[in-house]
């Protein structure tokens, strides 16, 4: 595992690349969750605000607080349509600004990775969310290879490159999911995965995309040239584009739901 920390000050640039991938799982998360309307919800991890503005676009919430450590990308998440009705606050997974019992329903949306200590992250959304309450998360399968940036780490490890990666990677398996929601006192835990694709218009824009609110974008702009023009010839060579030149790619995420008890 490497040991790099991980942040995100690029909202713009997270938008184009991890914050399209979020929508395309977070929607099908929220067919999974089927949450009923009128909740309190915090969105744990919010960064810049992809996923909350599907919570206010697609589940009509009384109210959401995002939370992040990221300023840069709070103000993104703050110039979003969603923020007509979400409010977006600095804050830790670990330490949420929040009072107990004070929310109908917690979410994280690729975030449980990220957290040091996902036990304590977990905690914390079951101690602010009321009894009887949801609490919900997915994340990329990253140590089985769904993580949609996969055949960049596995270009990258091939010419002897140690990828960037979350310090709380193992968090995301589905067992480990299943664990740490049962382990946290919650009921009727479910876990499933999602699978969804991404179709770029051409390699140049996968390629250019794949840079941008990454942690493998520094990585790879560190390497010598040499080694990039690589890693690029290799992609191309394993990305096959359709007649029109389209590349199209499959990511896969864990999710996981269940409510405290009443």
């Amino acid at each position: 595992m490497a040991d790099e920390t991980i942040r995100f000050e690029d909202g713009a640039g997270y938008e184009q690349m991890m914050g399209k991938w979020s929508q395309l799982a977070g929607n099908r998360f929220l067919d999974w969750l089927a949450p009923p309307a009128g909740l309190r919800w915090v969105d744990v991890g919010c960064g810049n605000g992809a996923f909350t503005q599907l919570l206010v676009d697609r589940c009509a919430p009384a109210d959401v607080l995002g939370v992040d450590p990221s300023e840069a990308q709070l103000a993104f998440a703050r110039n979003r349509p969603a923020a007509r009705l979400a409010k977006f606050q600095m804050g830790d997974a670990m330490d949420l600004p929040l009072a107990g019992d004070s929310v109908d329903a917690a979410a994280m949306a690729l975030v449980i990775f990220f957290v040091p200590d996902p036990v304590q992250g977990v905690a914390e959304m079951v101690r602010v969310v009321r009894p009887g309450g949801i609490v919900a998360a997915y994340a990329w399968d990253i140590t089985e290879g769904g993580f949609p940036l996969a055949p960049l780490q596995e270009e990258l490890r091939a010419i002897g490159v140690t990828p960037t990666l979350p310090p709380s990677v193992d968090a995301a398996r589905i067992d480990a999911l299943r664990k740490l929601w049962t382990d946290a006192g919650m009921e009727a835990v479910e876990t499933t995965q999602i699978t969804v694709q991404r179709t770029f218009e051409n390699f140049e824009d996968f390629w250019a995309t794949s840079l941008l609110g990454s942690s493998n974008g520094p990585k790879v702009k560190s390497l010598p040239a040499s080694d990039v023009a690589l890693v690029m010839q290799r992609l191309r060579a394993r990305l096959a584009p359709d007649a029109g030149g389209r590349i199209t790619c499959s990511a896969r995420a864990n999710a996981v739901k269940g409510r405290l008890p009443k």
